[in-house]
């Protein structure tokens, strides 16, 4: 069997890329459905889930890579002629068909490796390369827009597939023509068959264009994110007022760090420079639970098992600011109150006061379990025990 194409039959090369493709899609699709469908209830349920999801995407990276040299390898070589010319109409749609999947195969995988590369945690994908990727930021914008176009050609994907399969049953039970045949192995019934041809330009656009319009429909059909105001600090005369900050946090899932923030907060600051009964001030933090983002589990973070939004829609962090000592920074002191827990926490910070502006930055590390959260994930293999906050904000000084 020779590895290039001839008039009669596909090559050696070209069979090979196409069986494996259909290996890789007929693995990795179910799977990937069987993924969505997963329960996590468990620890042991997050993790079947978690090494579902690994395996689609490692076997998605597979099929981008391998469809790639497909077509690489297709424009490169004369295309065995169709069986019935004359059926012009019918070898147009053979063709559309053809460079749909085609399109697909590039399309599916790389905007499902986008996905996973705009979202922080959960399941990784198996390869030494691929958790993130140049020029795709980890942005709720680029992780949704991801996500709907992976959904919608994942579908034109399963409709070409099908048309596919479809004709070549024709071919094989109503016309029987042997047209199946050039793509199994071994050699090809060579009588009565007409000349090669070289790809049509035809086939190749509309698929392009039933992509791109479909890509179009399907991005303006994305919800707009809902608009997230920022409560008004309502400091006290000799109060400090934040004019910019971060609040998010750290925690290990299935091995890798997550990261996880809230977008929405307030924090009511008093603080002098000249510690007054043993204090220098005090703090109050208001955070919006329902404004967190914790990559692909989100939505999990927020249910019941963990910060338990519907019921604890904020978390509260009142503390006292108090010295260290001689040169080690500043305590905050307090309780925190989350998930409908209230726990003493001690926030170590470095301030830096420059006229009128104060930059802090701290970080304290917590365990989850003081809070209720996770607990039916009694062990770290899933979830981790401890969890780093971090808090970086400016201020300035309220008027007197």
């Amino acid at each position: 069997m020779p590895l290039s194409n001839t008039a009669q039959t596909y090559g050696g090369v070209a069979k090979t890329l196409h069986w494996l493709t259909a290996a890789l899609i007929l693995t990795a699709f179910p799977l990937g459905l069987i993924a969505n469908d997963w329960g996590y209830d468990t620890s042991e349920q997050l993790a079947t889930k978690a090494t579902l999801f690994s395996l689609h995407k490692t076997l998605g990276v597979t099929l981008f890579f391998v469809a790639l040299a497909r077509i690489l390898w297709a424009v490169s070589q004369p295309r065995p002629a169709p069986m019935h010319p004359e059926r012009r109409l019918e070898t147009f749609l053979a063709d559309l068909v053809h460079w749909m999947l085609y399109v697909s195969l590039v399309a599916v995988p790389l905007t499902g490796w986008v996905h996973h590369a705009a979202t922080s945690g959960f399941a990784p994908i198996w390869w030494p390369f691929g958790q993130t990727l140049p020029f795709v930021p980890q942005t709720p914008a680029v992780e949704t827009g991801a996500a709907a176009l992976h959904w919608l050609f994942t579908k034109v994907l399963a409709v070409s597939l099908i048309l596919h399969i479809a004709g070549a049953v024709k071919h094989q039970v109503v016309d029987r023509d042997g047209v199946l045949r050039r793509m199994l192995p071994g050699a090809a019934d060579t009588s009565n068959v007409p000349a090669p041809k070289r790809h049509g330009f035809a086939p190749v656009a509309v698929a392009g264009l039933i992509y791109l319009a479909g890509a179009g429909a399907a991005l303006t059909l994305i919800p707009a994110p809902e608009a997230t105001s920022r409560t008004a600090l309502q400091a006290p005369e000799t109060g400090w007022e934040v004019t910019d900050g971060t609040l998010n946090f750290d925690v290990r899932q299935l091995g890798s760090a997550v990261t996880g923030r809230f977008d929405d907060w307030t924090a009511a600051i008093t603080f002098d420079e000249v510690a007054r009964d043993g204090a220098h001030g005090s703090v109050t933090v208001t955070i919006a639970v329902d404004t967190l983002t914790l990559g692909s589990v989100t939505s999990q973070a927020k249910g019941p098992d963990f910060f338990d939004v519907e019921n604890h829609p904020t978390a509260v962090f009142e503390a006292e600011i108090v010295p260290q000592g001689v040169g080690e920074g500043y305590l905050a002191q307090g309780t925190l109150s989350l998930a409908g827990a209230s726990v003493p926490v001690s926030l170590p910070f470095n301030l830096t006061v420059t006229g009128n502006t104060a930059q802090m930055t701290g970080t304290v590390t917590l365990d989850r379990r003081n809070f209720g959260m996770g607990e039916s994930y009694q062990d770290e293999t899933t979830v981790g025990f401890d969890v780093t906050v971090n808090v970086d904000l400016s201020a300035t000084r309220v008027d007197e």
